[in-house]
Formats: structure tokens, sequence, C-alpha cells
């Protein structure tokens, strides 16, 4: 379904996008209903390599921090 708000954080994301696999979840799927129960009010939800990370905005330095900080962990 449309949602703005996904897609303002795809475009403020799209620098990035080499960087990590985006993985889009559609909680409305009756297979993500966990998800559903637990965000259904603070989409878009953004976790980073399997951990909460931040909802509602793209918190850009928050991003690039533990981005960052995977990447050297990586090396």
């Amino acid at each position: 379904k449309p949602c703005s708000l996904c897609d303002e954080a795809k475009e403020v994301l799209e620098p990035y996008k080499r960087r990590f696999i985006l993985q889009e979840v559609d909680i409305t799927l009756p297979e993500n209903l966990a998800w559903y129960n637990k965000y259904k009010y603070d989409i878009p939800v953004f976790h980073l390599n399997g951990k909460f990370l931040m909802k509602h905005r793209v918190d850009i330095q928050k991003f690039e921090d533990q981005l960052m900080k995977l990447e050297l962990h990586n090396d």
C-alpha cells in the first residue's frame, strides 16, 4: 500500500544503498502479523543487522554511526 513515510525514508537511504541490503517488510501481510502487532503505529521502522535502530524517520547520523561500527567490526 502507498506509504509516503516509507518512500521518504528510502530516498534518504538511497546514497547508502551500496553499503547495506534493504529488506522491506509489508506488515499488512498475514505472515507478518507479529510485526504488525508490534509496529502498526510506528512505521517506518528500521532494523540494522537484526537489531532495532529507529522508527518514524531516518536519523541519518545514528544510521551512519551504526553502519560504520558494523563495517569496522566486519573488516
